[in-house]
């Protein structure tokens, strides 16, 4: 055999096994049952876009968190019945519960923050409207943002394999989201702050076993105000640097989040 016929062999094989191991995963709103329907969008997904048969195998979880290999055994664009053949046991979740409070970002930037967001493991995102953020979102125009990117996170959940759907919170202002997160570790990215990095902080809260869930903040794209920054030490955030050079609002969270993991162990050893 050529080397040339090697390649095709070689890729032959690699798209076979890409083939076989990638599952497509859905979560349905039912408490796990051994047979379970898949309704609505996600059943025209699997029938219209997917072609999937009875026999194929996809992967869901349930309401109540139970994540199973199941087989279709019967469909159609509307319903697509499925035999739960396995429950799953292993977690893809991290070990930190961490919510995201987002400044909110202009254009397309936030959208592409709660998918990479959600991809990489945040509990929650909340947008926040700060001071000096450009966008300005209030009544029917804010639900419909956030309506938007709850589909977003649902995709990425789904991509990703995450076991939950994270929840994108309504649009809130500073004062809101402190008074409503009462995680046992918040940290607020400034780019003025150069006395203690997220790795100091983040060292601080691990030796005192505080680190089971965390509130990050990261602002927009004018930066955290003095009287934000006030507030959310105020509210016992600890103020943290990224490093030595100032990053994008849709590059500072994303950044932070990887090295929060990181630190906790949650990209392995």
């Amino acid at each position: 055999m050529g080397r040339g016929a090697e390649l095709v062999e070689a890729e032959r094989g690699i798209n076979f096994y890409r083939k076989e191991t990638y599952m497509h995963r859905f979560f349905v709103p039912q408490l796990y049952n051994e047979t379970m329907t898949i309704e609505g969008v996600d059943a025209r997904h699997i029938s219209k876009v997917l072609r999937m048969q009875p026999g194929a195998q996809l992967q869901l979880v349930s309401d109540d968190g139970v994540s199973a290999l199941a087989e279709i055994t019967a469909i159609d664009s509307e319903c697509v019945t499925v035999h739960c053949v396995e429950k799953l046991a292993e977690s893809h979740e991290p070990a930190v519960r961490l919510i995201l409070a987002q400044g909110l970002a202009k254009g397309e930037k936030m959208e592409f923050i709660i998918q990479k967001a959600v991809e990489m493991g945040a509990y929650s995102v909340v947008p926040v409207a700060m001071e000096h953020s450009v966008v300005r979102l209030d009544g029917a125009k804010a639900a419909k943002k956030v309506e938007r990117w709850q589909k977003i996170a649902e995709s990425a959940a789904k991509q990703s394999k995450r076991d939950i759907i994270p929840e994108v919170q309504p649009v809130q202002t500073m004062a809101q989201m402190l008074a409503a997160n009462d995680c046992a570790v918040k940290i607020i990215a400034y780019e003025c702050e150069d006395k203690k990095s997220l790795k100091a902080a983040l060292k601080e809260a691990q030796a005192t076993g505080a680190l089971t869930d965390l509130l990050l903040i990261i602002g927009p794209e004018g930066g955290i105000s003095e009287a934000e920054l006030d507030a959310a030490r105020a509210a016992g955030a600890v103020p943290v640097s990224l490093g030595r050079r100032i990053l994008r609002a849709e590059t500072a969270g994303l950044v932070a989040i990887s090295a929060i993991f990181y630190e906790t162990g949650d990209l392995g050893d």
